[in-house]
């Protein structure tokens, strides 16, 4: 039997983390977004010149197998882009510019598997035109969808921390 929260006091009220607005959402995902793209780009490169050294011809692009375990290789990459970050200080370098942090409902850092499970309800929630990100216009406590599935929060960072 869960014992019941205490109603929050106004000392706490002024002490908990202020929930991200979407605005601040958007431009941490640009700001990672073009970080990826240069990432994307430099494993890329670390895939195709190695492969045409060794192997001494061209990489075969047109090939499926080599197309497949390409982009496994890049969601790979990707996946642990956030994983890394989530999992060691809850921000990455975007979210690190607009003062977010990730964290679990109940104010704790994320482990492996909650950061595995926040970036996979968020590719959920992205899919259909960002309608789970949206919702957040619209959400009492302005948390998107992949937030309420993955018991997870973006907070803004106070000044000075």
């Amino acid at each position: 039997m869960a014992l019941p929260t205490p109603a929050p006091t106004p000392e706490t009220l002024e002490t908990a983390p202020q929930v991200a607005r979407l605005g601040r959402r958007l431009g941490a995902l640009l700001y990672d977004s073009l970080l990826l793209v240069g990432l994307l780009a430099c494993a890329v490169m670390l895939l195709i010149y190695p492969y045409e050294v060794i192997v001494g011809r061209p990489y075969p692009y047109d090939e499926p197998l080599h197309q497949v375990l390409k982009q496994i290789y890049l969601l790979a990459v990707v996946v642990g882009f956030f994983v890394y970050f989530w999992t060691h200080g809850g921000q990455t370098l975007g979210m690190s510019a607009w003062r977010l942090r990730v964290v679990r409902d109940d104010g704790g850092r994320l482990s492996a598997r909650d950061a595995l499970g926040r970036l996979a309800w968020a590719a959920l929630s992205l899919a259909p035109v960002g309608l789970g990100l949206w919702w957040c216009l619209f959400d009492r406590a302005h948390l998107a969808w992949h937030d309420r599935r993955s018991r997870t929060r973006l907070v803004v960072v106070p000044r000075g921390r």
